[in-house]
């Protein structure tokens, strides 16, 4: 009697292991999938973006002496 009740919750300690395991392992390739992807936007972006305007210095003041 006792050694069944052991086997059972030791059953359900294992199961339920799985399935934590089984989540992480499907939050992990999500998350890499997500990266890929951000990761390839990214680099598509800044290949396709434009020249960056060149600045003119800023004058200087004139003082009024």
């Amino acid at each position: 009697m006792r050694f069944k009740k052991q086997e059972e919750a030791a059953t359900v300690r294992q199961k339920a292991m799985a399935e934590y395991v089984a989540e992480a392992d499907a939050r992990q390739a999500k998350t890499n999938k997500l990266r890929a992807l951000r990761l390839a936007k990214e680099a598509e972006d800044l290949a396709n973006a434009p020249a960056a305007p060149v600045k003119k210095p800023a004058r200087a003041k004139k003082k009024i002496a």
